[in-house]
């Protein structure tokens, strides 16, 4: 089995890419989705963070409501180191565990973690890093444009995440996405070939 991290920027495309190479045949670990489950209610991170941030962050079903949460961290630095304490060692332990089930299953294993650092290739196993490059100021006219964000907190959101030097320099394959979805797909295609076992 081949492990591949894939990450990129929020607006990068990033989950298209991943969309498009489940299509062609990878078995997808989504550090988003997993993120999702481990504050749902009875979840590990879940009465912590109700804890640290109080009941302002639930919906009237109990629900942590991922915008509230979304709109007190990113205005604040140490909320948001305070929430990643949190989720991230439930998120890591979440993903080892379904990539140990992947084992003996898969042939090609992503992990779609949108703040992949050095450690995780370690921690993960990972045998390549592929990052999903465009520039920030069209990831930003994405976000708003697709993605109906308030530009303020787009922008927030883009500087509270590894900047795209950082991102780019640990990068094994790096995708450019700053075009449209058709110059996109024969990208796919050599980095398809390319993790090939």
């Amino acid at each position: 089995m081949k492990t591949s991290g894939l990450t990129g920027g929020i607006g990068s495309g990033k989950s298209t890419v991943a969309s498009l190479l489940v299509e062609r045949g990878a078995v997808l670990i989504d550090a988003d989705q997993i993120a999702r489950e481990v504050v749902a209610p009875g979840a590990e991170a879940y009465g912590p963070l109700v804890e640290r941030f109080g009941p302002v962050i639930l919906d009237r079903e109990g629900q942590v409501d991922r915008a509230v949460l979304a709109g007190i961290v990113f205005a604040d630095p140490g909320a948001l180191a305070d929430l990643n304490a949190i989720t991230h060692p439930a998120i890591g332990a979440e993903m080892l565990r379904r990539l140990e089930a992947e084992r003996s299953r898969a042939s090609l294993v992503i992990l779609d973690v949108p703040l992949l650092r050095p450690l995780h290739r370690d921690a993960f196993g990972l045998d390549s890093v592929v990052v999903v490059d465009c520039d920030p100021a069209l990831a930003l006219d994405r976000l708003v444009r697709y993605r109906s964000m308030d530009r303020l907190d787009a922008a927030r959101r883009i500087s509270a995440q590894p900047s795209r030097a950082e991102r780019l320099a640990g990068a094994d394959f790096v995708v450019d996405n700053s075009g449209p979805l058709d110059a996109l797909e024969p990208q796919v295609d050599r980095l398809w070939t390319y993790l090939q076992p």
